[in-house]
């Protein structure tokens, strides 16, 4: 290969200009080279002219209501590293400002926003402490293994590589809090003999620190969901315990049960709900036509009966995060089956195949199938989602992406798939959704309703 021909500038416009249409430019983490990778987009398209092979989701925000565990994790963590923690006076995240930045990319690039953002308020006092804080817990109370490798590893890059071996910090790894003001005080002088050489000169050594102070919090509170205190947990953060802090999003469990041949023409029974769901919206079409939309919802049902779809979960969240989200997600799932006016056989067989996730989807990808530098809006999740469902190139015509953020529409059209779905929710009103084919406000209702999952009325009615 010519390297010339496709450094220079000349060389790199003559690469661009052998494709016709969109391009993406994807910024890298500051410490990976080179600083931007540029992507050209498949030729976006509204219409599943060929039918539906497969459809690819986002879990957070699409599948599942997480984010506001994610962005309550992220205040925390800007809380604490500048000396917020307790400052009833700070308003924390600015909602318009922070929010399009901080929901759909990878936790590195969420990080290293706040972290430039919010630069001249960190302490970073403040910050060697809750450093050492978060690595005490990790390594001695955290489940996944892969955040314990990462908190070892940044430790020695930090030049506090011999920190996790102090018998002071084993000592407290133990402890059944590290909030009680003796365990405080522990950390305290931890801190200042064995980290107070801790290197937090660069961007690049403030974000390493920040992500394993986020990550602490983030796993305190899925480790206490696991543990059945979602309640607790609830009213502690939001102060509502009766708030559900992992549910699915509204239609999840219709929409997965109809693609994959499921429900058949049972489809139908849906009409009610996602009707009155749209009407909350303002979009009232489908209830002033209701006997097609009906027989659309049944002809529909019976399409993927007779062609089921593969489905896909793709998420920038690592294993252990996605593996309790989608738990409970589907713990919920198997529940609300019992209420769906079908026939009881047929209830009994979906609910039996929601008692677990991974019966209802043929891939599911995660942060820990790739790495942090090659999350969304990188293409790669999805096309190992898609090589996983065995979707060759020449059918991704067929596959239907929905995701909720912008970096998550750029990922699906970098991929290959024309057909890209945003399905926003309050956090992410604000992304730049230009990628996407389609933005559907009123989420998977007016997917099914009003577009029929973009699918022509000849296949539906054949």
């Amino acid at each position: 290969m010519d390297l010339e021909k496709y450094t220079d500038k000349h060389g790199a416009m003559e690469l661009i200009a052998r494709f016709d249409g969109e391009f993406a430019v994807v910024e890298n983490p500051e410490y990976i080279y080179p600083p931007y990778d540029l992507y050209p987009l498949a030729q976006r398209s509204d219409e599943l002219y060929d039918g539906m092979a497969g459809a690819v989701m986002d879990m957070d925000g699409t599948t599942t209501t997480t984010e506001p565990l994610c962005l309550h994790s992220l205040e925390t963590m800007v809380r604490r590293i500048a000396g917020h923690e307790t400052d009833p006076t700070w308003k924390g995240l600015d909602r318009e400002r922070d929010y399009p930045h901080i929901i759909g990319n990878s936790t590195t690039r969420h990080v290293e926003y706040l972290i430039r953002t919010y630069k001249d308020s960190i302490d970073e006092a403040a910050m060697r402490y809750f450093y050492v804080y978060s690595a005490i817990w990790t390594l001695g109370q955290g489940v996944d293994e892969g955040r314990k490798r990462q908190v070892r590893s940044n430790c020695a890059a930090m030049g506090i590589g011999g920190l996790p071996a102090d018998a002071r910090f084993e000592g407290l790894q133990g402890a059944d809090s590290l909030d009680t003001p003796e365990a405080r005080q522990a950390i305290e002088r931890l801190t200042k003999d064995a980290a107070g050489g801790m290197r937090l000169t660069t961007l690049s050594d403030k974000v390493r620190a920040a992500v394993d102070i986020y990550y602490q919090r983030y796993h305190f509170i899925l480790k206490r969901i696991d543990a059945g205190q979602g309640d607790a947990v609830a009213a502690e953060v939001f102060g509502d315990p009766d708030k559900h802090l992992i549910r699915p999003m509204k239609g999840t469990g219709v929409f997965l049960a109809m693609l994959k041949g499921w429900l058949g023409a049972d489809a139908a029974f849906c009409f009610d709900e996602f009707a009155e769901h749209l009407s909350r919206m303002g979009m009232d079409r489908p209830r002033r036509d209701e006997r097609t939309s009906r027989a659309q919802l049944a002809a529909l049902g019976a399409y993927f009966e007779r062609n089921p779809a593969a489905v896909a979960v793709v998420t920038s969240s690592i294993l252990y995060e996605a593996d309790i989200v989608l738990s409970e997600v589907f713990r919920v799932l198997a529940r609300e089956v019992a209420a769906w006016d079908i026939p009881s056989e047929k209830s009994r067989l979906i609910a039996n195949r929601f008692a677990e996730y991974s019966r209802c989807y043929d891939a599911f990808i995660t942060a820990s199938d790739s790495s942090e530098i090659r999350l969304k809006p990188h293409r790669d999740l999805y096309s190992m989602a898609l090589h996983a469902m065995g979707i060759p190139p020449e059918s991704f015509h067929r596959v239907a992406g929905f995701e909720d953020s912008e970096s998550g529409t750029i990922a699906i059209r970098a991929s290959g798939i024309p057909l890209c779905c945003a399905l926003p929710f309050p956090e992410t009103e604000g992304h730049d959704f230009k990628a996407a084919s389609y933005v559907a406000r009123g989420g998977i209702p007016e997917v099914v309703l009003s577009k029929r999952v973009f699918l022509p009325d000849r296949l539906i009615t054949e």
